[in-house]
């Protein structure tokens, strides 16, 4: 079996071009010697030019990104090739990354990475930046069933879904990668089961690792 892990809608995105000439983009821009367009926004820097931006609580939160993939890619399942990442972002931009890949640990230099992909936009290398609709990522997936996780699912345990997720040709798990809010309509249209893991809302980075590791305790009865 291999799970495919989405991260959708992820506040990943560079500047937008309105709030390029801001007083908090133009001095972080200054201070690292950057072009303000190649710079991504991030709310703990640029949090003063975000209120003029439409749904700014979804955005701006490139470390819950990194947060999330450092719990997924440092399991025992993916670093045996048995988890296939992609972040989908809230541009429509996906970074799929090759089998085992490795991120940063440090989010400054995650963040540099990042700024790169999504400034060159190559669909060459360990990972890949393309333009694809979360609909179209999930076709070209060709997944056997999807499952989506959020506070507005109906209350699952974990082992049942892992249980789900392992019986499925070809699964996909989807998180959602910002915040606040929840999935748009378009992410919600793709999913098969929409499901919530606990009764509190959970960080994104540890509903994902539980997910990971639930499916791992799975594989292991399963092959026992």
């Amino acid at each position: 079996m291999k799970l495919n892990f989405v991260l959708a809608e992820s506040a990943l995105e560079l500047i937008p071009k309105e709030i390029l000439k801001t007083p908090a983009v133009v001095s972080d821009a200054r201070r690292r010697g950057v072009d303000p367009s190649r710079i991504l926004l991030d709310r703990s820097i640029h949090h003063s030019a975000m209120a003029k931006l439409r749904d700014s609580e979804k955005k701006g939160r490139p470390d819950l990104v990194h947060a999330v993939l450092l719990s997924v890619t440092g399991t025992p399942l993916y670093l045996d090739g048995s988890v296939k990442v992609f972040v989908h972002t809230n541009k429509d931009v996906v970074l799929e990354l090759a089998e085992k890949t490795r991120i940063p640990k440090s989010y400054f230099r995650f963040r540099g990475l990042v700024e790169k992909l999504l400034s060159e936009m190559s669909d060459e290398g360990i990972i890949k930046a393309y333009q694809s609709r979360i609909r179209d990522l999930v076709k070209k997936i060709g997944s056997g069933k999807v499952i989506g996780l959020s506070v507005q699912g109906r209350q699952t345990g974990l082992e049942e879904l892992a249980e789900k997720v392992v019986a499925s040709k070809s699964p996909c798990v989807i998180v959602g990668g910002f915040p606040h809010g929840h999935f748009t309509r378009e992410t919600l249209s793709v999913v098969d089961e929409l499901a919530r893991v606990h009764e509190m809302p959970l960080e994104a980075s540890v509903v994902a690792a539980r997910m990971v590791y639930e499916i791992e305790k799975s594989l292991t009865r399963t092959n026992d």
